[in-house]
């Protein structure tokens, strides 16, 4: 085995929190451990590092589940390491680890950053990781990683699907992998192909467009000039407008300015006579402003009076008001203190009668409380009768139902103890009489020493049949491989055969069949003619054809010492004048030399395809013809017609010899069969008398066993019943002698009865002194309440006469004031009188001063009315002049804008056009018509290309070098479709020469497995190995040949493990995963399973790593690795070195201990 798997390093991965090292050593290697602890975590590491890419596959939804995730006591992990280390792997890795002797693998995932691979610590793809272990016949999804769910899938799964277990064995899974890849670079590079065509046609098509854009960009060269003509004549025409229309500006500007003059005077005047009216105004409105303050101080005079005639009345009016409030507050207060006096005399009664009811109530207390004592203990003393009474009544009741059940239970355990005595006399009596003879125990033993020897004698006889199938199975194996090297070889000339055949008979696109399908070329020949007439061969010979030979008489020729085609090829007559012309060159001699001596219509030729033609015209040795391909494919044509008719006899013969050792190997295995079925029957005599002998001496000891056990219980049993009878007299005699319970309940009844009256006359007193006491406590708060009630109407009283007192005073003083305000509101009303005659006064000095100050005002108005007037004609001027200096403005703008616009279209020294004489609109006009014809053609054009002539060049440019990688492009798929072909031819080759490789590992280990039977496996589907399916054929011993899904559930995971490893024995891994593949079988399987696990280390050297629970294959480990959670959530490893741990034991003073 060229590589080997030393040690796996986990670290962070799931439950493993902790860097752990799992050490992979030769031999056996079990993983133990509880349910839940982690064990299927160190087979998904593994696969892990192996490039596993599925998450579902390692039980998670994303990739980055497979990170400790933390626990209660631990924080998770940010990253995730598997290294997986491999020895002697020289050659194995791609470069540059090619010739390392160890390899370190390592994936390494991190949250948010996905997975990264190393080998040997630098950056490595994943596919290059999964094919390195593919070469190995290992990987994530290899046969190698088995677990219960591989073989159940293997069982369901489809034919075509288990295809993929041979593909493994033959070691064409690497392969698998690098004629995928190969296809998608054929399919990328055939894509690229169509792109490349795509893309030229494109710009083939883009090349069109741009020589007609071309054109479009001249014809608009032409109408640009011609526009610039015609812009330049109207800018011509438009300058001379422009500066006609500034000398008119300017001449209307200087009569403006002259009006400017004239109205200033005007204005001039009437200001001044504004000037003098305005002056004459201040001393009248002084006067006007003197008598409007002397009006304005009259009118508040008369207002004040008014308002003082109006409080005098007011006040008045409130005096009197104050009085008639007084006189009803003094009637209010005089009531309140009768009240008072009346509310004291109230109060003064009750509180007499309260205090005499006081003075009798401690009497009435002291009695009740007397009745109340004498009601408590009349009804304790009852209570005591009753309790009394209740617990007599109880103890007779409990001692009464203790002796019925100590009765019951007597009586039942004698009962109990005579039924078992009886039955144990009767269990005496039937084992005794069940005890095997001595006789039939000796005719046992004979029988089985006669049987084991029947047996010897069937397995010596299935021996010697094993060795005479072992060699009708060599002789059938090199039969079946010398009859697939012979069709093999007749495929692949019948292949050849059909393909050419195919080939010729396509019409190249013409209707009629080319005149060289007529040709018979010596071999040799076919470049030389080939190259003479190149196309000319394919044409027809038929005279209805669009190209083709017609038939003509030959022509006279010079002699010449070279041989003619016409005398060494035979073909049809139309071509005889064709045929003489052409010369064969010999051997070694020079064309070059030999060409000027050809006459007109020759030609000479080489068999290497060299031309030398009568006039010059020469084609080098070397230049391929289609003509001359098909020439030679038709030679190669007539060689296969013989070689396959020859290949199809020894195929036959090859068969007939390969049936002839089928028919031995079938004959072979028949008489084989027949000592396994001798031997079957041999092992089942044997085991039935040995089974039979076993079975009367165990029921011989177990009857003496049991019959001495029955008679020892016999006699405890009588014990038992005696001493249970006396038990039961004499607690039938205790309950006889027990109290009457009906008179214990009577009594309790009775003082029951007393007892309730007694509490009755109790509750009665005690309310009753409860209600003198509450009455008691009652009448003394009241006594409080009525103090303070009395001492609250004594304040309220003297309050009352206070209040009499005050208002009495107050309303003498509100009467007196009442009278010395009678006489006010008359004062005040002649007060008033005298105001308003001043107001009157004032009024008409005013209005005196106000006329003249109008007069005045108006004469103000018309003189600044006539200087405004002045001011406006004088401001009209002024804008007329700024209106005319505005026009110049604009005319010298125009006639800037005429100038700019002909240095922006024309430069800065146009060459203007002369104007014409007489400039009008219409000379304009014209002009800009024929200036906008133009604008108008060349904007119909459109948008127009001007680089057309430079796209072009650069799209004839793109079109060769798309041309030039088209070529390299062709030539890459080409020699990727070879390359897939030969994947193709190989992955054949293996895939049948293991086939039947696996199929012999298959039946020999079904039938070990078994213990019999037989099993073979078949292709089915397709005849291509790489297309067809993997068939599974079983029959376990004693039953009919079936496919695998019609076995049971334990055979169809034996015979699927049996196939695994027949696999496995054909193209063993490194090292294999067999995760609880023990579980569906029972014990004996499973000793056949470890046996066949020891064997196939001992063959193949791989390193198994084995996860179990069951204990046979427990023991049969060369050492255990125990996988614990100690801690919750957190998985640890223990190992145990089996080995080393039995040298212990056998060495004394050591004890095993776990590493």
């Amino acid at each position: 085995m060229p590589a080997r798997f030393a040690r796996l390093r986990i670290a962070g991965f799931k439950s493993f929190a902790d860097a752990t090292t799992v050490e992979i050593l030769p031999g056996l290697t079990g993983v133990v451990g509880p349910n839940g602890c982690g064990k299927s975590n160190v087979i998904e590491a593994l696969r892990w590092a192996m490039g596993e890419a599925n998450a579902r596959n390692m039980r998670g939804t994303e990739m980055e589940d497979v990170i400790f995730a933390g626990t209660a006591g631990r924080a998770s992990r940010n990253l995730a390491e598997v290294t997986l280390t491999l020895e002697d792997t020289s050659g194995l890795a791609p470069p540059p680890f090619h010739e390392a002797s160890d390899l370190e693998i390592s994936r390494k995932i991190e949250r948010g950053s996905g997975s990264s691979y190393r080998v040997n610590g630098k950056e490595a793809r994943a596919r290059d990781v999964q094919t390195l272990f593919a070469d190995l016949a290992s990987g994530a999804r290899a046969s190698a990683m088995v677990s219960q769910g591989r073989v159940g899938a293997l069982v369901n799964a489809r034919p075509d699907e288990r295809r993929a277990l041979l593909e493994e064995a033959a070691g064409i899974t690497g392969l698998h992998a690098r004629r995928h890849e190969a296809e998608l670079k054929l399919k990328a590079a055939e894509q690229n192909l169509s792109r490349a065509e795509d893309l030229k046609g494109q710009i083939e098509a883009r090349l069109a467009e741009l020589k007609k854009q071309s054109r479009q960009a001249s014809r608009y060269r032409n109408l640009s000039g011609a526009i610039r003509a015609a812009e330049a004549e109207l800018l011509a025409i438009q300058r001379a407008v422009a500066e006609k229309a500034r000398e008119a500006a300017q001449l209307a500007f200087n009569l403006a300015d002259q009006k400017v003059t004239e109205a200033t005077v005007a204005a001039a005047e009437a200001a001044t006579l504004a000037a003098e009216t305005e002056a004459a105004l201040p001393p009248l409105r002084t006067a006007e402003a003197e008598a409007r303050t002397l009006l304005e101080r009259a009118r508040i005079a008369q207002e004040q009076s008014a308002e003082a005639e109006t409080r005098a009345r007011s006040s008045l009016t409130e005096a009197r008001t104050r009085v008639d409030t007084l006189a009803r507050d003094h009637a209010h207060a005089s009531k309140l203190a009768a009240d008072a006096e009346a509310a004291q005399s109230r109060l003064n009664d009750e509180q007499a009668r309260l205090l005499q009811e006081q003075v009798l109530s401690p009497a009435a207390l002291e009695n009740a409380g007397q009745a109340e004592d004498l009601a408590l203990e009349i009804m304790r003393e009852a209570e005591a009768r009753a309790n009394r009474a209740t617990e007599d009544a109880a103890r007779i009741a409990a001692e009464s139902e203790a002796a019925r059940r100590a009765l019951g239970e007597a009586e039942a355990r004698a009962k109990r103890a005579s039924n078992r005595l009886a039955e144990v006399q009767a269990e005496f009596t039937r084992v005794s009489a069940a005890i095997i003879p001595a006789e039939k125990l000796r005719d046992a033993e004979a029988e089985r020493a006669a049987a084991e020897a029947g047996l010897l004698a069937a397995r010596e006889a299935v021996t010697t049949a094993e060795a005479a199938r072992v060699a009708a199975e060599a002789a059938l194996a090199a039969a079946r491989a010398d009859a697939s090297a012979a069709d093999s070889a007749a495929t692949k000339i019948a292949t050849e055969y059909d393909a050419l055949t195919a080939l010729l008979a396509q019409k190249f696109g013409r209707e009629s069949t080319p005149i060289l399908d007529s040709i018979s070329v010596p071999p040799g020949l076919e470049t030389a003619l080939g190259a003479a007439l190149r196309e000319e061969l394919s044409a027809s010979a038929a005279t209805d054809a669009a190209r083709h030979w017609r038939q003509l008489p030959p022509l006279d020729l010079a002699v010449v010492p070279l041989k003619s085609f016409a005398n060494l090829v035979t073909g049809p007559a139309a071509l005889t004048r064709a045929l003489s012309h052409i010369l064969l060159l010999p051997e070694g001699a020079d064309g070059d030399l030999h060409q000027g001596n050809l006459t007109p219509g020759q030609i000479l030729v080489s068999r290497q395809g060299g031309v030398w033609r009568w006039d010059g015209y020469t084609i080098r040795p070397g230049a391929a013809s289609e003509a001359a391909v098909r020439l030679a494919q038709r030679n190669r044509l007539k060689a296969l017609e013989s070689e396959k008719a020859s290949s199809r006899q020894a195929a036959e013969a090859v068969r007939a010899a390969r049936t002839q050792a089928e028919q031995a190997e079938r004959d072979a295995r028949a008489a084989e069969q027949a000592t396994r079925t001798a031997r079957q029957a041999a092992e089942q005599r044997f085991d039935r008398a040995r089974a039979e002998a076993v079975r009367l001496s165990a029921e011989a000891e177990r009857g003496n066993t049991k019959l001495a056990a029955v008679e020892t219980q016999r006699d405890q049993f009588a014990a038992e019943a005696a001493e249970a009878n006396a038990a039961f007299d004499d607690v039938k005699l205790k309950a006889a002698n027990l109290p009457n319970l009906n008179e214990a309940r009577t009594a309790v009844e009775t003082a029951r009865a007393a007892l309730s009256v007694a509490r009755q006359a109790e509750a009665a007193a005690r309310s009753q002194l409860a209600a003198l006491r509450a009455a008691d406590a009652a009448r003394s708060k009241r006594l409080e309440i009525l103090e303070r009630e009395r001492d609250d109407w004594v304040e309220r009283a003297r309050d009352a006469n206070e209040r009499l007192t005050d208002l009495s005073a107050r309303r003498a003083e509100a009467e007196a004031m009442a009278a010395a305000l009678t006489d006010a509101p008359a004062i005040a009303a002649n007060a008033r009188r005298e105001a308003l005659d001043a107001l009157n006064a004032a009024e008409s000095h005013h209005r005196r001063a106000a006329e003249a100050l109008h007069v005045a005002q108006t004469a103000a108005d018309n003189a600044t009315r006539q200087a405004r007037g002045a001011e406006a004609a004088l401001s009209s001027a002024r804008e007329a002049r700024a209106r005319e200096e505005g026009n110049i403005t604009a005319a010298n703008h125009a006639w800037g804008t005429v100038a700019e616009r002909i240095l922006e279209r024309l430069g800065a020294s146009p060459a203007l056009p002369d104007p014409p004489a007489d400039i009008t609109s219409d000379s304009e006009d014209k002009a800009r018509k024929r200036w906008e014809r133009l604008t108008r053609e060349r904007e119909e054009m459109g948008p127009v290309n001007l680089r057309a002539d430079i796209e072009a060049e650069e799209a004839e440019a793109a079109i060769a070098t798309i041309d030039r990688e088209r070529d390299e492009i062709t030539s890459a798929i080409a020699k990727l479709r070879g390359s897939i072909g030969h994947l193709n031819r190989e992955g054949r080759e293996r895939l049948s020469k293991v086939f039947n490789e696996v199929d012999q590992h298959f039946q020999a280990l079904f039938a070990r497995m078994f213990g019999g039977g037989k099993a073979h496996l078949a292709l089915v589907g397709s005849d291509d190995p790489l297309e067809a399916g993997l068939e599974i054929y079983a029959q376990p011993p004693g039953k009919k040949l079936a496919t695998l899904s019609l076995l049971s559930g334990g055979e169809q995971a034996l015979t699927a493990l049996s196939l695994i490893f027949a696999v496995f024995k054909c193209n063993p891994a490194p090292i294999s995963v067999l995760d609880e593949v023990d579980a569906p079988l029972d014990d004996a399987n499973v000793e056949r399973f470890c046996s066949l696990l020891e064997d196939m280390v001992r063959e193949t050297g791989t390193r198994f790593l084995v996860v179990t629970h069951h204990h046979m294959t427990m023991a049969r480990m060369d050492r255990l690795y125990g996988v614990t959670m100690q801690e919750r959530g957190i998985s640890r490893l223990l190992s145990v070195d089996l080995a080393r741990a039995v040298d212990l034991v056998d060495t004394p003073g050591h004890a095993l201990a776990a590493e």
